[in-house]
């Protein structure tokens, strides 16, 4: 009997610590799970209210003349496009109106779906027209005051396009495939350069080459919906961001 009640409490005691075992795992796991949907929620939020701030920026481009900032000494610039990433690097006193200027867009995501509608094999990329016509037309018309040309049009430097007329820059840029020093007696002034991703930037797609160039026009008017009906392979940007 003394050998039966002792085995009998030993089978008690193990069921017990079985059962505490299980227990312990299954709040355990409850409390793990709680952090899990707890960790999950914030992010759900933080990229909600992401979103939000996002949306917010961008509904100011409606009104460029409000939109006027100066831009850091130097700052980074990501652009991820259809065909990978690249990064630009801005210095403010090479073009302060030009900086400024695209320091305003790049934060307030203008470049965000705007296609490379014009690349010239061992030339230039030129983009700029939003995709949205009611915000292109605006800023096709909002131009910034010339600058003197401190930097030369090497490879991979990033330039404002323009007319022959005077203070006629606005949004559209083009980056040098090769050195373009002729375009410096002509006042195209840098204010930044590709220090990241230049292999990208070889890589849009170059098929149209010149043949949007007249086409501006049409493009402002019909934006990506244009584009996108009748030039299909071209290459865009996803998003633009400052960076560090």
């Amino acid at each position: 009997m003394g050998t039966q009640f002792h085995h009998e409490c030993n089978n008690s005691r193990s069921t017990q610590e079985s059962m505490n075992r299980v227990l312990t795992t299954a709040m355990a796991a409850l409390v793990l799970g709680g952090c899990i949907s707890g960790a999950h929620a914030q992010k759900k939020q933080a990229a909600k209210s992401g979103d939000a701030d996002i949306a917010k920026l961008k509904a100011a481009l409606k009104d460029p003349a409000n939109l006027k900032e100066q831009a850091p000494a130097k700052f980074n610039a990501k652009f991820v496009t259809s065909k990978g990433e690249f990064v630009v690097s801005v210095t403010r006193s090479w073009s302060p109106a030009g900086a400024d200027r695209f320091y305003t867009l790049v934060k307030h995501h203008y470049f965000d779906g705007v296609k490379f509608f014009r690349v010239v094999p061992n030339f230039v990329v030129q983009f700029g027209i939003h995709g949205d016509p009611s915000i292109a037309t605006k800023w096709l018309q909002s131009n910034i005051n010339d600058d003197p040309v401190v930097q030369s049009n090497k490879r991979g430097f990033l330039t404002y396009a323009k007319s022959s007329l005077p203070n006629s820059r606005s949004v559209q840029l083009f980056i040098n495939l090769r050195d373009n020093v002729n375009l410096d007696s002509m006042q195209f002034a840098p204010f930044g350069k590709i220090v990241k991703g230049m292999e990208v930037v070889d890589a849009l797609y170059n098929g149209y080459a010149e043949g949007l160039t007249q086409l501006q026009g049409q493009i402002a008017e019909g934006g990506n919906k244009f584009l996108d009906q009748n030039f299909p392979k071209l290459d865009g940007i996803k998003t633009a961001t400052v960076v560090p």
